[in-house]
């Protein structure tokens, strides 16, 4: 039960970052000019990037043997590390 309730907090957690990380992104693009701009490229090249790290990571933990839990977690964390990136940036740049 308790590694259930961890891996309930780390969705709800990562939920909320998603969403900080799509708001602020939001309200860059609002803004328009070349930061906008420069915002909308970073943001599809980056998810670009993550999915294929994603994708790669999922495959060598499936060839390792891993099971489908295990290379879900693999392909996880390349996704969570660029949100909290992102998340970091754009506070930053927020404030």
């Amino acid at each position: 039960m308790n590694e259930f309730m961890a891996q309930w907090l780390e969705s709800v957690r990562f939920a909320c970052e998603v969403q900080d990380v799509v708001c602020m992104r939001l309200a860059r693009l609002a803004e328009g000019g070349p930061p906008a701009a420069k915002e909308a490229e970073r943001m599809i090249a980056e998810k670009l990037d993550a999915f294929a790290d994603a994708e790669v990571a999922m495959l060598r933990a499936l060839a390792d043997g891993e099971d489908l839990m295990a290379a879900s977690e693999r392909a996880y964390a390349p996704v969570r590390r660029r949100v909290h990136a992102n998340h970091r940036r754009l506070m930053k740049a927020m404030a």
